[in-house]
């Protein structure tokens, strides 16, 4: 393992790897998911060039200007999504929190840093994924979403998705997921497997929220098998 990987690793807290390295697809440091990314071609794609960019805008345009749920009436501003346009991954958590709500980018406070550390570590810097959440503002008091907030806002999710055209999805943390999925199962029995979503089947692989994390360190190692699971299946997709 390099002293990239290694140090990337330590911010996340894992500090048993060794055990990992009979694994290729898990052990080895991921780089050829990168590679895949930039080489990919634009065939194919909703739009190209500025025409792509528009397509952006005008969907960017409708989340400000969205009133579709009460949500609007208490939020500083939505929070569209940040990242890489053409990305092989796409990762969704639940909804805006306070920081993100004032800065209107999803993952910005420390969640966010860890979630930074955690991509690092299987060789995706932040800037290489796309991030958004299942709902554009913030809910008061950063309460779980209402089921028909998340209802008005999946169309602007499904949308970029279909825009990006990633290899994989991750969801980070239960609300995401059981969303995603359409199940009231607890992520415990969720994480570990390979689900498909939507009319694409893209492959969808689901996580512990970096908050929980942050709370719970111990479960880290076990979102690290995770982690190893998207790098695998970003490698052989590639």
């Amino acid at each position: 393992m390099s002293a990239r990987a290694q140090r990337y690793l330590a911010e996340i807290g894992i500090t048993v790897y060794e055990r990992r390295r009979g694994h290729d697809a898990a052990a080895s440091v991921a780089g050829g998911a990168l590679v895949a990314a930039a080489a990919r071609a634009t065939a194919g794609s909703p739009a190209a060039g500025e025409a792509e960019n528009e397509v952006w805008e005008r969907l960017a345009a409708e989340v400000r200007a969205c009133t579709r749920c009460g949500l609007h009436k208490t939020r500083t501003q939505t929070v569209f999504g940040v990242g890489r346009r053409d990305a092989e991954l796409f990762v969704i958590g639940e909804a805006p929190g306070a920081d993100e709500d004032r800065q209107g980018e999803p993952f910005v406070g420390r969640a966010g840093q860890l979630l930074n550390a955690m991509l690092r570590a299987i060789g995706l810097p932040r800037s290489e994924v796309y991030i958004a959440n299942i709902l554009k503002c913030r809910p008061p008091g950063n309460r779980d979403p209402q089921p028909e907030e998340a209802s008005a806002c999946t169309p602007y999710l499904s949308r970029q998705i279909a825009l990006v055209r990633p290899r994989a999805i991750l969801a980070v943390g239960r609300i995401a997921a059981q969303w995603l999925l359409q199940s009231d199962a607890p992520i415990g029995r969720l994480r570990g497997r390979v689900f498909h979503y939507g009319e694409s089947g893209t492959p969808l692989i689901v996580t512990y929220h970096p908050a929980y994390l942050l709370r719970s360190p111990l479960a880290k190692a076990t979102a690290w098998t995770d982690l190893c699971m998207v790098k695998d299946l970003l490698q052989r997709r590639a």
